[in-house]
């Protein structure tokens, strides 16, 4: 079994996603209309951990189907309070609060790539009677932090037509309807990210498959998720730190400041990845660190 706590990951790690946007909206704010997410102060966008998640959701299920060791908690049309239902499977007395526990967090994790991923709050389990007191809570070894994108964003609401209208009253008085898009015309994201081999190993069992699952997501997460809404999104860079050591061997923010992006000399206004300079500094990497570039496009 993949989810065997005997084979789970060894090293911890870090990275960093490069990605961009071409007339599109990465990440929409129910808050404000769809409009992309900003930050007010700065003017830069942002993107949230769960838009990128779910990306990953979808590519795994896309791509491991009915494999019930690789099933989806987090996905559309789930209803949780069954979902959580299956934790109960191996649960026979309901007294041992501790070890009721303890089968339960097994048996999730065993099933779904994403709580062994990211982990789960299942509170709907304490609804069933064999269940009760069980701890649902299972935090996930993979983290992902916000987005921000590298310059200051500019949406644009763009008006759109449809010759269609919505029903046969409009009809009497109209042609067509009116609607609005919203878009960036370019921005380049940075999305930093770690991996704990101590939760790996001590929570959820998330092993060497998983991760070598977990970056072909990230590489390939963009290209089955189009949609005209986001316009074209690309993965342009995917850097990754190893540690030698399950607990680390330097800070996770020394090493992300080893990685600078920065618009290259002339550039007033950023259209293209090819606008911007991306170094890593690999000179005195801390002892027990290795940088591995899983993924670069060689624009």
């Amino acid at each position: 079994m993949n989810n065997n706590y005997e084979e789970a990951i060894k090293n911890r790690y870090e990275f960093i996603l490069l990605y961009d946007v071409t007339n599109g909206n990465p990440n929409g704010d129910p808050d404000a209309g769809n409009l992309p997410r900003i930050d007010p102060e700065t003017g830069h966008g942002i993107v949230t951990d769960v838009c990128i998640k779910r990306k990953i959701r979808n590519y795994v299920e896309l791509l491991k189907g009915d494999n019930k060791e690789f099933d989806i908690y987090i996905r559309q049309g789930a209803v949780l309070k069954v979902q959580d239902k299956i934790g109960a499977e191996n649960i026979k007395d309901k007294k041992d609060k501790a070890k009721n526990s303890l089968l339960f967090r097994e048996t999730m994790c065993k099933r779904f790539y994403d709580i062994r991923a990211f982990g789960a709050v299942m509170t709907t389990a304490m609804d069933d009677e064999r269940l009760l007191n069980v701890a649902g809570q299972v935090r996930g070894p993979v983290q992902i932090a916000f987005g921000r994108s590298i310059d200051p964003i500019m949406p644009r609401e763009i008006t759109i037509t449809r010759v269609t209208v919505t029903n046969e009253k409009d009809a009497e008085r109209k042609s067509n309807e009116m609607g609005r898009k919203s878009l960036i015309p370019y921005a380049l994201y940075r999305q930093e990210g770690y991996i704990s081999a101590n939760l790996a190993r001590a929570v959820t069992g998330f092993s060497e498959e998983d991760l070598g699952l977990f970056w072909e997501s990230l590489i390939h997460m963009f290209d089955e998720d189009r949609s005209a809404a986001r316009g074209q999104m690309v993965l342009r860079e995917l850097i990754i730190f190893k540690h030698e050591n399950p607990l680390g061997n330097a800070p996770a923010h020394k090493l992300f400041g080893r990685v600078k992006i920065s618009r290259k000399e002339g550039v007033i206004v950023s259209r293209n990845y090819s606008d911007y300079e991306v170094s890593v500094d690999t000179e005195g990497l801390p002892e027990g660190v290795t940088l591995d570039w899983k993924y670069k496009d060689n624009v």
